[in-house]
């Protein structure tokens, strides 16, 4: 009775928000990546994946091309062998951002469905460590906002009971990032754990440098200042500074984050569901990290990793950006600061599938 009999893959453009900047490029819209599975015993799991930008139609080509045509006749509990058996299938496209892309719609529709049979909300079904996790904002950080713009979100944040606040970092100038930084650090006193993220756009010298230079900034992360291939860039960066580096939106594997913590490279794990392939190897990954006694705070979508963070101990923060709101019926649920894991079933999204179906482009 739990033998998928159906799958359906689909896209959905969305726009953003709010513009949204930093130092290498603009979010222009989010490509939202379906997958529909259905059960012999009248069940249906939704999962999703996404690009910024681009990307999105392979994603979709690798699922209705490759992997939907492999999942009818498979027994939908068997989540580690179905994941096993959809990777080693792809083998010539992995590791790689668009297979992992790909994983995660299926795997986050099998975890739907295993919340659903099971009669428990994700964030129990994964682990059950707590259902309130903190929240931070990054909404009111990015790089185009003048200074004044940037010291105004913070504190609007602050005022909500927000935990923190990020700001993009990559100005040409780092007197002009360190002025930015300090600024907003007056502004809401010491209490306000203070994040930035450089997105990839430094060298290994230059980000020695600004770390030195934000040092007094009391920051509670510098994230992504090297390419994600770095890995000595970013060991030499960690033992320059005391501020932790955060690392792992842009890895695809749980060995790219094992590399990274056996050497010492990353203070912050910020893992993202989607990128790495779906729940699955997301519990993994928060694990190894729990292992080497380092937090767990994911990259982007909020709706999903709320559940995630609260089912593991060392899931720390998940990170304030809304973007589905245009295909969903309700949003985050936010109490005193903190974001509360849905006790709905399933994923714990309560898409809008008239929306969704108005929206959907392929």
């Amino acid at each position: 009775m739990t033998t998928i009999t159906a799958a359906r893959a689909s896209l959905v453009d969305l726009e953003v928000e709010t513009m949204r900047t930093d130092a290498v490029q603009s979010f222009i819209k989010q490509e939202t990546i379906f997958l529909e599975i259905d059960t012999a015993d009248g069940l249906t799991g939704v999962g999703y994946s996404y690009t910024i930008g681009t990307g999105g139609r392979a994603v979709l080509s690798m699922l209705r091309d490759h992997l939907v045509p492999l999942l009818p006749g498979l027994d939908s509990r068997n989540v580690e062998g179905i994941w096993m058996e959809l990777f080693r299938s792809t083998r010539a496209t992995t590791v790689g951002a668009i297979t992992s892309l790909a994983l995660a719609a299926v795997d986050t529709a099998l975890w739907d469905l295993r919340s659903r049979r099971a009669g428990e909300p994700l964030w129990q079904v994964a682990g059950g460590y707590r259902q309130r996790v903190p929240l931070y904002d990054t909404e009111g950080g990015w790089l185009h906002l003048p200074t004044d713009d940037l010291v105004a979100g913070a504190l609007a944040s602050q005022a909500k009971g927000l935990r923190g606040v990020k700001l993009k970092v990559g100005k040409p100038s780092v007197r002009e990032d360190r002025e930015r930084l300090l600024a907003v650090r007056e502004a809401v006193g010491d209490d306000l754990h203070i994040m930035v993220d450089a997105n990839q756009s430094m060298t290994s010298a230059e980000a020695i440098r600004r770390a030195a230079a934000f040092e007094d900034a009391d920051l509670y992360w510098f994230e992504e200042p090297l390419p994600a291939d770095d890995v000595s860039g970013h060991v030499r960066l960690a033992a320059s500074t005391s501020i932790p580096i955060a690392v792992g939106e842009s890895m695809y594997s749980i060995a790219q984050f094992r590399d990274y913590l056996h050497r010492g490279a990353a203070g912050i794990v910020q893992v993202d569901v989607a990128r790495i392939g779906g729940v699955t190897p997301w519990l993994k990954v928060a694990h190894l990290a729990e292992a080497y006694n380092v937090a767990v705070c994911p990259h982007f979508l909020m709706e999903l990793h709320v559940s995630l963070v609260a089912a593991v101990p060392n899931g720390a923060y998940v990170e304030h950006i809304p973007q589905l709101r245009g295909i969903t019926k309700t949003e985050l649920v936010i109490e005193d600061g903190s974001a509360v894991a849905p006790s709905t079933l399933g994923l714990g999204i309560d898409w809008d599938a008239d929306e969704i179906d108005r929206r959907r482009i392929a």
